[in-house]
């Protein structure tokens, strides 16, 4: 298998998605395990010699590019994200198995970190585990600037030395890591992580201020604790680490993806369709259901894990912010916008945490949207060069959306457009879907299983 194979696999059928709108969303789904916490629960496997197994695992394909790199390392991994049909055993079982019983490479591979920002959460394990690691220049979504300095500045406080080369490529060493009182510029979210995984086996006790206070990062401290590091203020914006010796291996359950959950949610709403959502926890779901009730949605949402979304006859508008938690969510801004292009009146979005999210905006007003985004134009020696679209836009609905063929930018750009499409009249394409195949476990299946007229298909020929 080739570097670009081990990192890219079309679906079945091709690297595209196509769809007939029109069609209301009626049935159910069954919602899989968080992205966004798997991927971290798994890195920190490394972070012991012992067996660690993990349940309710998605089958997408940032999971298999995470398995690939934990191998890469040294590590055992079951099942083989090489294997033929991986996607379909894992899918079936759920459950991946890491033992890193040694570490024989402290390189992140540089396809892999190309093919996935979240490969850098192999850092901080490594540095605890062995106090080394070298990293290549992270790819992943483009969706702006996601400095890692606020991260590194935490390490260098642990202890950590770091060496960059003319290509990007650095190089983090130390001795021994020791606790330190970290203050975080910003609560990244992946830096939380990385500073959490580092400081359960540096020495002294570690604080982290103003840290990250997602469910992910909860889940990731209460997972740690279970292996036998000693977290606490989880959920909180100070996070307090007493360092121990090692840690064991576990068995963890990984909770369900809020995000995808959201997706559906919101794809019942702007179809005309009902969607009943097993797998959702009400906690994580109050961003979007409050904005869904806002905007004259019926949301049921029980204590046993089931959500009931069911559209009205009108839409109201809305008023948007992304933001850290506990505000709304960024990963979750791209495919509201589809339901503010739908609503009655004037809706406004804004967007808080990064700088070109709303690239996508471009895409839905090809489509027909009426969005007026705020333009930036970019100097360059004191002459005008570019223009980006800004943070904030402006939707008049509802619109009617014309089918288009478009490239999906990213995993929630894509999302956003397929949405689009199962409003649009006429036929959708969206290109590049292994972003959407990155996030969304048997996406088009599920889709059409509740009543979508969906087909993966080969890349158009341009």
């Amino acid at each position: 298998m080739t570097e670009a194979q081990s990192v890219r696999h079309a679906p079945p059928g091709g690297d595209a998605i196509r769809i007939n709108g029109g069609a209301p969303l009626r049935g159910e789904i069954v919602i899989g395990g968080s992205k966004n916490y798997a991927l971290p629960a798994l890195c920190a496997a490394l972070l012991t010699s012992e067996r660690c197994v993990f349940e309710n695992v998605p089958a997408i394909e940032d999971i298999r590019t995470m398995l690939q790199l934990l191998r890469s390392l040294g590590a055992t991994v079951t099942p083989d994200p090489d294997a033929d049909g991986f996607m379909e055993i894992l899918q079936r079982r759920g459950t991946v198995a890491v033992h890193a019983r040694e570490i024989t490479n402290t390189e992140i591979p540089a396809h892999l970190s190309k093919a996935m920002r979240g490969s850098f959460l192999a850092a901080g394990p490594l540095l605890g585990r062995l106090n080394e690691v070298t990293v290549p220049p992270a790819g992943g979504d483009d969706i702006g600037a996601r400095p890692l300095d606020v991260m590194i500045g935490g390490l260098q406080a642990l202890g950590v030395r770091v060496d960059s080369d003319a290509n990007g490529t650095a190089v983090y060493r130390t001795d021994d890591l020791v606790g330190a009182t970290i203050f975080l510029d910003y609560p990244a979210h992946t830096g939380t992580e990385n500073l959490m995984m580092a400081a359960v086996l540096a020495s002294g006790t570690t604080r982290i201020v103003n840290a990250c206070a997602e469910p992910e990062i909860v889940a990731l401290g209460h997972l740690l604790n279970k292996m036998g590091a000693r977290v606490t203020g989880m959920g909180t914006s100070v996070i307090t680490i007493q360092g121990v010796n090692e840690l064991h291996g576990t068995r963890e359950r990984v909770f369900p993806d809020r995000l995808v959950a959201g997706t559906y949610a919101i794809a019942a709403v702007i179809t005309r369709g009902e969607l009943t959502l097993r797998g959702v926890r009400r906690s994580d779901m109050v961003p979007v259901t409050s904005k869904l009730r806002e905007a004259g949605a019926e949301v049921w949402i029980d204590d046993n894990e089931t959500m009931l979304v069911r559209s009205t006859a009108e839409l109201k508008p809305l008023r948007i912010q992304a933001l850290p938690f506990p505000g709304f969510p960024t990963d979750q801004q791209a495919v509201m916008a589809v339901l503010l292009t739908q609503c009655n009146g004037v809706s406004r979005l804004q967007e808080r945490v990064y700088e070109k999210r709303l690239e996508y905006v471009n895409d839905l007003i090809a489509m027909g949207a009426d969005i007026v985004p705020e333009r930036i134009t970019i100097a360059t020696h004191g002459v005008d060069t570019a223009e980006r679209i800004g943070n904030q836009a402006e939707f008049r609905g509802p619109c009617r959306l014309q089918g288009r063929t478009l490239r999906a930018r990213d995993i929630r750009a894509g999302a956003a457009l397929l949405l689009a499409g199962l409003i649009a009249e006429g036929q959708t394409v969206v290109t590049d879907a292994y972003h959407l195949h990155r996030g969304y476990e048997d996406l088009v299946p599920k889709l059409r299983a509740v009543g979508a007229d969906i087909v993966s298909v080969p890349a158009p020929v341009s």
